[in-house]
């Protein structure tokens, strides 16, 4: 990472861009528990918007931070986890 950033490679973080199978997965659950299946081209569709909203808040944050997009998808990362800590009382 240190090398790539000297060079002022743009790199997208190898959990962001390799998420689209854990994704995928969702989508299937949600459908298996509600009944109801989407079309090949709506879970395509859906997909393509989940992952450009989320390099998008990465994108972001490394911005306004000033930092590299793997750090910034952590800070997204951790977060969300606090945020959903929060919203269940456990903080």
């Amino acid at each position: 990472d240190k090398i790539l950033s000297q060079k002022k490679t743009f790199v997208i973080p190898d959990f962001l861009c390799n998420s689209g199978g854990v994704v995928v997965s969702y989508f299937e659950w949600v459908q298996n528990n509600s009944g109801y299946y989407w079309k090949e081209k709506e879970v395509h569709q859906r997909l393509d918007e989940n992952i450009t909203n989320a390099f998008t808040n990465v994108l972001n944050v490394s911005i306004v931070r000033k930092t590299d997009l793997r750090l910034a998808a952590y800070v997204v990362a951790v977060e969300r986890v606090i945020e959903a800590m929060k919203i269940r009382g456990w903080i």
